[in-house]
């Protein structure tokens, strides 16, 4: 399941979440703190892991 970082618009707290991606195209994401939905995405670095060595 992927990890979202999202930044809350109502009281700017940052927090990452783990979401399917369905749940996150249909906004269900919400704030830990307040409960807003008001959020904005941030831009993370994708980083997948492997067991076949090169």
């Amino acid at each position: 399941m992927p990890s979202y970082d999202y930044v809350c618009k109502a009281c700017h707290k940052k927090f990452s979440v783990h979401l399917s991606i369905s749940d996150h195209d249909k906004g269900k994401a919400k704030c830990p703190r307040c409960g807003s939905k008001r959020l904005e995405q941030r831009l993370t670095a994708f980083t997948a892991v492997t067991s076949k060595k090169s």
